[in-house]
């Protein structure tokens, strides 16, 4: 027996262990990485001065995938902020002041990085290679965290979509950041546009607007330019703003599809205001369907047949966010082409959703975040927007300025224009100081222009009609308009509200003014 048992156990201990096949990966996934490659960037980065200036424009320290990597790299930055030297013994020592040095492995790991390297030789191209490595581990780490959320029913699904969209676009915005141009390449960028405008001898270099004298002070919206309209309300913020949107869908000679985003009005009401305009009939017998036989065939041919081929795109979704509107643009652009889009109005927006800011700083966001997409795009956004009751407190003037901009001088700052609506006979002031009649007159004044000049122009509004129109050929600004004296704002329902669709509530919030008039048109 004991003879039969030594033989058992001789052929346990020679049995082979089975062999374990990793690529099917039944033992987990490995995330990407490139240790070798780290290792490689973090010794070159001790060994030449420069390298660290050419890696810190590509990656950050939460990029290399070893902690110890992480720390060591941290210590370079720290080195760099100070303006100190980075080779080994400066990281040896700095690593020894934040008590890390033992933890990535003592001076001899140090020394290890540098002897794995002779030079800095295409390390932008080994930093990049790391980001796409880090991009892909965080990338599976936002996918599990979307699953895991997708399957818990107590999460509302709309803000599950957003905070997935704003965590894939925090990797784009803090990640993937374009590098300087050198002034050659943009000189030759530069010189390439004047040779286009010019061979096109055309005056207009962006969208139309569809007025001649606000055209010749604009050259058009122009690309990556945020553009503030702002008025009290039922002076005509939206329905200028929807002839600016038909003028340039409906342009001639150079029409752009165009994208008109409303947290206030249906899509059905901004278009009976569209087939107002167009049609010229008046927008109380179209809502009321109050229509004669002619005035039907008139709404059909004149309005209608031209209105359903134009490239305009409407979105009426309700307490729009910043994140669905900058997901929803992208989408328009990249689709459909959109090179010109509006939102009315601004502060019937909602920004990060964060409880310990104000409304100050959320209106802050959103227009920072307006100019930030306006230039990714390439496109115009002109943003309708609210003033404050300041306007109509003064005693002196009931003109605006740049001060009444409700809630954030941010709106101000962000801005490349700053438009202000201004109607006399909003205010009752029913005649001139030249006895002229005030019915309609609109003044358009540009109170902040980055790119250019700063004037007034003068426009017709025909409201009962939704429609405004030139009202002089040489534009700027009308000079027997200089001394009207303010009257009493009119009491609610008089004038031309009655063609206005009524507004839903407002928010209660405070009213920013801080106080500067630089800049500013005059009057």
């Amino acid at each position: 027996m004991d003879n039969l048992s030594n033989v058992n156990r001789d052929r346990k201990t020679t049995r082979k262990k089975p062999v374990v096949d990793l690529s099917t990966m039944m033992y987990g996934k490995v995330p990407p990485q490139a240790r070798d490659l780290e290792e490689v960037i973090l010794g070159a980065v001790m060994l030449e001065k420069s390298a660290f200036d050419k890696v810190i424009e590509i990656i950050r320290s939460e990029c290399f995938y070893v902690d110890a990597h992480q720390k060591i790299f941290n210590a370079c930055e720290r080195l760099a902020n100070l303006n100190m030297p980075i080779d080994m013994l400066t990281v040896v020592e700095e690593l020894k002041r934040s008590d890390e040095l033992e933890i990535v492995g003592g001076p001899f790991y140090i020394s290890k990085l540098t002897m794995s390297v002779a030079s800095s030789a295409n390390i932008e191209t080994h930093a990049k290679i790391l980001l796409e490595k880090f991009i892909q581990r965080e990338l599976i780490k936002i996918s599990g965290e979307i699953i895991a959320n997708a399957f818990n029913e107590t999460i509302d699904v709309f803000t599950l979509l957003d905070e997935a969209e704003q965590k894939i676009f925090n990797i784009t915005n803090n990640y993937l950041k374009k590098n300087y141009d050198d002034i050659g390449d943009a000189l030759a960028k530069a010189i390439e546009r004047i040779d286009k405008l010019r061979s096109q001898k055309n005056e207009i270099s962006g969208v139309p607007s569809g007025f001649a004298s606000l055209d010749k002070i604009t050259y058009g919206w122009q690309p990556s330019d945020l553009i503030i309209l702002a008025a009290r309300p039922s002076v005509g913020k939206t329905a200028f703003a929807l002839n600016l949107i038909r003028n340039a869908a409906l342009h001639p000679t150079n029409p752009t599809p165009v994208a008109f985003f409303s947290l206030e009005m249906s899509s059905s009401q901004l278009v009976q205001r569209i087939l107002s305009a167009e049609s010229e009939i008046w927008l109380e017998k179209i809502s009321r369907g109050n229509l004669e036989d002619h005035e039907y065939q008139q709404l059909y041919s004149r309005g209608m047949k031209r209105i359903e081929t134009a490239p305009i795109f409407i979105d009426d979704t309700a307490a729009l966010n910043i994140f669905e509107f900058r997901a929803k643009a992208r989408r328009l652009v990249n689709k459909n082409k959109v090179g010109l889009i509006v939102i009315d109005y601004l502060q019937l927006m909602s920004g990060s959703g964060d409880r310990n800011s104000n409304r100050e700083q959320e209106i802050s966001t959103i227009s920072r975040n307006l100019k930030v997409l306006a230039k990714e795009l390439n496109i115009p956004i002109i943003a309708l927007s609210q003033l404050s009751r300041a306007v109509e407190s003064r005693k002196e003037s009931k003109i605006p300025q740049l001060s009444d901009l409700r809630e954030s001088g941010a709106i101000e700052q962000d801005a490349d224009m700053v438009m202000f609506i201004y109607r006399p006979d909003y205010y009752e002031i029913q005649a001139n100081e030249m006895g002229e009649s005030t019915q309609g007159e609109t003044l358009i004044k540009i109170a902040k222009h980055r790119n250019g000049s700063l004037d007034t122009i003068k426009l017709r509004a025909r409201l009962e009609i939704q429609k405004f129109e030139d009202d002089s050929d040489k534009g700027g600004f009308p000079g027997n308009w200089k001394k009207i004296s303010p009257q009493t704002p009119p009491s609610s329902g008089s004038g031309d509200a009655q063609f206005f669709i009524s507004r839903g509530s407002r928010m209660n919030s405070g009213e920013f003014d801080d106080g500067f008039d630089n800049n500013e048109a005059p009057f």
